[in-house]
């Protein structure tokens, strides 16, 4: 992709297919009083702003120093968007650590699959590690923000 779309052109393919895909997939967890349809919007701008986060960070600063501010910046913006969308703004650092430690598991274990692979094939791996542990972090935070508040 980098070859044929340049490399801001192959992030934004895939901002566009983990929106549409991760919305489809992550839409099932969200409990009927939210609408699915808020939730979509919810989703597509608080991945647009990880992603604006991540890409600018890493261009910033590029090579491992720009992957980790991108990890961390994408990470706290993505959270404030679904804290706002589900009104809780007070679990913010919350969901940005939890998102933090996931984006970052699932990126760095994805790159070194494909350092030692190569290829494709460990593209693929990449892609499919660093999908997993992103979606799996953004299942948390769905979750936490979809528990009932208690009152103290």
């Amino acid at each position: 992709m980098y070859e044929h779309l340049t490399v801001l052109g192959a992030y934004v393919v895939w901002t566009v297919l983990f929106i549409v895909l991760g919305a489809a997939v992550l839409g099932s967890l969200i409990a009927a009083p939210l609408r699915l349809v808020k939730f979509y919007i919810v989703y597509a701008l608080a991945f647009l702003v990880y992603a604006a986060g991540w890409v600018s960070a890493y261009f910033t600063l590029s090579g491992v120093a720009g992957e980790w501010a991108g990890s961390l910046a994408g990470s706290i913006l993505m959270s404030l968007v679904f804290a706002i969308g589900f009104k809780r703004t007070h679990s913010t650092s919350l969901y940005a650590v939890l998102l933090f430690v996931a984006n970052s598991l699932g990126y760095f274990l994805g790159s070194g699959l494909f350092e030692s692979i190569g290829g494709k094939t460990g593209m693929l791996l990449f892609g499919a590690i660093y999908g997993l542990f992103l979606g799996a972090g953004i299942g948390a935070l769905l979750h936490f923000a979809q528990v009932p508040r208690t009152t103290s």
